[in-house]
């Protein structure tokens, strides 16, 4: 096999984090972003150590697996999910296998209890970032997520079913207003441009929600009219906090130079078992809430009487 060449197998097991075995008459190459059973059409792009990486073109034949029909309008096409196709139980039962094979390698001694499903499947997160572009050179204006392995090509996910209809209208509010304001979005090839990236949070226990507007420093714009246009909006949630970041960093992150209070604070709260919590824009919180409690809830249940004891977050 060299490297360019194309080929078609079929995807025998997928270890973690989503790397797939695939078997071809050629032999062993691995590719990301497959289930297992899938028959694949892939393009050699690398060999290193006699072994060899495949880049997918193109699922032949689905999987005996892939049997949910009622998927994201958006699946196959963007970046974000790989097993929407894929019934919940098949999911937690690949995980179940990934995880346990690393374990296995690492330790023979132990009681593997299994995996653990989220009580929600369905709009649980409440954290997105999502990024200024175009689907297509010249395109409109757009923001969402990643095309699936095109890296400049941004797709409006209003169908996502990953969040609820809060973060939807910001999402395709902030869409339109900026269409209709004509301003550019920042280019990462030649660091020219304004608009960068969006962040929307949500307290699902305390119903308050955060969007903060990322831009760089190219252009002197009044944001006050995109917070005035969103406190507009016929939200569920309390639009707590409206903030505006300022960033000249190079990468193609969520960095901060300078961040400025539009409108409430610049935090949110959420609980968690009964603690409250305060969120910044940048603070790590478990994306699913109602999930963090079950992990939470059972790593307690692990420890027993804890009232007398130190516990060390390791």
């Amino acid at each position: 096999m060299k490297k360019g060449e194309i080929y078609e197998g079929k995807v025998t097991e997928v270890n973690f984090p989503n790397k797939g075995k695939v078997e071809c008459e050629n032999g062993t190459v691995t590719v990301k972003n497959v289930i297992p059973g899938q028959n694949i059409r892939f393009m050699i792009n690398k060999k290193r150590s006699g072994k060899y990486e495949g880049r997918l073109l193109e699922v032949l034949e689905k999987s005996p697996l892939e049997s949910v029909t009622d998927i994201c309008p958006h699946f196959g096409v963007c970046g974000g999910c790989a097993y929407q196709s894929v019934s919940y139980e098949n999911q937690l039962a690949i995980k179940e296998g990934q995880v346990k094979k690393l374990i296995d390698n690492v330790c023979s001694d132990y009681e593997f209890l299994g995996i653990t499903g989220s009580p929600v499947t369905t709009a649980y997160r409440n954290k997105m970032e999502f990024t200024f572009g175009n689907e297509m050179k010249d395109g409109p204006l757009t923001i969402g997520m990643h095309k699936k392995g095109r890296h400049i090509d941004i797709l409006t996910v209003d169908g996502c079913m990953l969040i609820d209809q809060d973060f939807i209208k910001i999402l395709t509010a902030t869409e339109e207003f900026f269409r209709a304001e004509g301003l550019p979005y920042y280019r990462g090839n030649d660091h020219k441009g304004y608009l960068r990236h969006l962040v929307v949070r949500k307290g699902i226990k305390t119903n308050e929600m955060m969007v903060m507007i990322v831009t760089s420093t190219q252009l002197d714009y009044d944001m006050d009219k995109y917070k005035d246009m969103l406190l507009g909006l016929d939200l569920d949630a309390d639009l707590a906090s409206v903030l505006h970041c300022l960033n000249d960093n190079l990468a193609d992150a969520v960095k901060c130079d300078e961040l400025r209070v539009l409108h409430g604070r610049d935090h949110i709260y959420e609980e968690l078992l009964g603690l409250r919590f305060k969120i910044s824009p940048f603070s790590f919180f478990q994306t699913n809430t109602l999930g963090a409690e079950k992990l939470y809830s059972m790593a307690r249940e692990f420890v027993g009487d804890y009232k007398d004891k130190v516990l060390y977050d390791l």
